[in-house]
């Protein structure tokens, strides 16, 4: 365990292209879908052998704090930092940014997406390890890239520059490059590319000073925050902070810190990239989970109770009720209590669409519950 390490899991998704297993009340982190425990349960494990529980924090919205706290009983109830409503991933974890250095100005943060899965747990903290001692000594944002193995159209792209050399697989990171085509995503592997996982790795004090430089509304709405927590936890913040900290995100930008700082760092040469492979996905899809669950002869895979015949490549998600599949190809199929979804398992990426038009055709009671 690194005592000058924390890390930071940022858990204010809502996670809406698992619907209709997933709700705003009940977000994809919640859910126990390639496993016995939730996805952030899982992230959590991975992270306190580096950090250890006291300096292991969860960001999340106001309306998921009590069910996250229900959730990580293991971890202290201060811990746990809630933002008014989501703004992103850059006001996010510039408020967290401000909690490490109250806490230790010199430390390095870990920042994780709550819900993402890793194979290798072992090939996971090495690598973290790596990225840790690399921020230790200079003034860098590492970011972990991973080896891909087929082109993905929804993840982003780290493209390498040069090696730094040693035993890390490390890089200057010359470019990113958001969500390409099929086409563009071959070509962008054959040069190399990895995969932007989305995992970080910097001092806090960094990451505040360059927001200063790359976001100044962020940056004075975090110095305002600052000024009203006076040292104090914002993990167990008064009224009166509860309510700077929401005037002051009203102001700020919704913005991804890959936008807001990564990219730009990046052209200055400021953002190390470590090359990685343990297993890793960010579970964006029903489609993912597809690819992760044990599949049979005709590539079928599923939870609960079910049966495929004549199916080929499909998925089925049932809780309760048996679901029988009768001669269909490429199809996913979730059952829950109250919602049955039906679909085309490559077009799982537009059930979020889905969902904005479940609220627009007055069926928005069943995204909440």
């Amino acid at each position: 365990m690194q005592p000058k390490c924390y890390s930071v899991i940022i858990a204010g998704g809502k996670g809406t292209r698992f619907w209709p297993l997933s709700r705003s009340q009940r977000p994809k982190q919640l859910l126990k879908i390639l496993g016995r425990r939730s996805l952030i349960s899982e992230t959590a494990s991975r992270v306190l052998s580096i950090s250890g529980r006291k300096q292991t924090l969860v960001v999340t919205v106001a309306e998921q704090l009590n069910a996250l706290r229900k959730e990580l009983q293991r971890l202290p109830r201060r811990n746990f930092l809630a933002e008014p409503y989501g703004k992103n991933t850059a006001p996010c974890i510039g408020l967290a940014a401000l909690e490490v250095v109250a806490k230790n100005p010199g430390a390095v943060m870990v920042i994780l997406p709550a819900d993402h899965w890793v194979a290798d747990i072992n090939g996971f903290r090495n690598t973290i390890g790596a990225a840790v001692e690399i921020a230790m000594r200079q003034d860098s944002l590492v970011t972990i890239g991973i080896r891909p193995n087929y082109p993905e159209t929804g993840y982003g792209y780290i493209m390498k520059g040069k090696s730094l050399g040693g035993k890390t697989a490390a890089y200057q990171v010359k470019r990113f490059r958001e969500k390409p085509s099929v086409s563009m995503a071959r070509q962008l592997i054959r040069q190399g590319s990895l995969w932007n996982s989305g995992i970080f790795v910097w001092k806090a004090s960094l990451l505040l000073e360059l927001m200063q430089r790359y976001q100044p509304t962020i940056a004075r709405g975090l110095e305002q925050i600052k000024k009203a927590a006076r040292g104090k936890s914002l993990g167990a913040p008064s009224p009166q902070i509860r309510n700077i900290v929401a005037r002051e995100y009203k102001k700020m930008p919704n913005i991804s810190i890959d936008y807001a700082v990564l990219e730009k760092a990046g052209s200055e040469g400021k953002v190390i990239a470590i090359e990685a492979d343990f297993g890793w996905s960010d579970v964006g899809s029903w489609a993912a989970v597809h690819r992760m669950l044990p599949h049979d002869e005709n590539g079928n895979a599923g939870n609960g109770k079910w049966l495929a015949l004549g199916a080929k490549n499909s998925l089925i998600h049932a809780e309760d009720r048996l679901v029988v599949l009768l001669g269909v190809e490429d199809t996913v199929v979730v059952d829950t209590p109250d919602a049955l979804l039906v679909g085309d398992i490559r077009r799982s990426q537009e059930v979020r669409e889905l969902v904005d038009q479940l609220k627009k055709k007055g069926y928005g009671a069943y995204t909440i519950k």
